[in-house]
């Protein structure tokens, strides 16, 4: 069988997608074509109608359309319903679109391979945009003692953390200092870092001198927001393995073989 997928997102050019899955499938040993497409907001779903018309098998879904994918989809995942957002869609066999979320399995996966357990622990997510909407789900079932979102806009904040009931609150980033015990971990969803971009610092009184600090942002170069937590702590890392394993994710539903998303990490300079 020869797999079609592709990615839609506005811009696009940036996306590693193609690469990514050309490596799955010379590891799983399956034919995949994937293209990447600058799609429109305007276009969007003509262009996901006329993907799967055509005999596409799989779509990847970035910004500005999982809104948009998630309210074209027939049925969603629990993850997706949660994060109100879809990076994934595949055609059923009734015709109807199937949507999923694999951003929060994703990151997950990646936690699983750092060694680093959300079990217990209190966490702390830097911003409140759809990144993190689309990991909170899978973070709350490892069944973390605590999770607070800070936002500069707290009514943003609230309006996500309301979607997961009384386990998620939500404060604002001038209130970081104000949350009694450290937290274990920090994840960062502020894509453009906290360094120089909203006046906030984290310090000992934030985070645990044990604790780890992941950015959902990846670079080629240590992020801002990593470099900051040097003098605080070991363990850090940026999310270029939960873009690997996200896409496994992706990968995995649309074939039903699940490869190893890491083994890609020494092409990236990472081990």
């Amino acid at each position: 069988m020869n797999y079609q997928f592709a990615v839609f997102g506005d811009p696009i050019a940036h996306s590693k997608s193609p690469d990514i899955h050309r490596r799955f499938a010379e590891q799983t040993g399956l034919a995949v074509h994937y293209d990447k497409c600058l799609v429109s907001e305007r276009d969007f779903k003509s262009r996901v109608a006329s993907f799967f018309a055509d005999g596409g098998h799989g779509l990847n879904i970035t910004v500005p359309h999982k809104w948009a994918a998630f309210q074209m989809a027939a049925s969603v995942s629990d993850e997706a319903l949660l994060a109100g957002a879809c990076n994934t869609l595949v055609q059923q066999d009734d015709g109807g679109l199937y949507g999923h979320n694999t951003d929060g399995l994703g990151l997950l996966d990646d936690l699983d391979r750092l060694g680093w357990s959300p079990e217990h622990a209190r966490i702390l997510i830097l911003g409140a945009g759809g990144a993190v909407a689309g990991c909170l789900g899978p973070l709350l079932a490892r069944r973390p003692d605590a999770v607070v979102i800070a936002n500069r806009s707290v009514d943003k904040a609230e309006a996500l953390a309301s979607r997961f009931e009384s386990r998620v609150t939500a404060i604002g980033l001038d209130a970081l200092d104000s949350q009694g015990a450290p937290f274990d971990m920090v994840i960062n969803g502020i894509s453009a870092g906290l360094s120089g971009s909203t006046g906030v610092e984290l310090t000992d009184r934030i985070l645990n001198a044990d604790g780890a600090v992941y950015d959902l942002v990846y670079g080629s170069q240590e992020t801002p927001f990593l470099k900051m937590c040097r003098p605080l702590t070991a363990h850090r890392a940026d999310g270029l393995g939960m873009l690997l394993a996200q896409a496994a994710r992706s990968f995995e539903l649309w074939t039903g073989v699940y490869p190893d998303p890491f083994a890609q990490l020494p092409e990236f300079g990472r081990d």
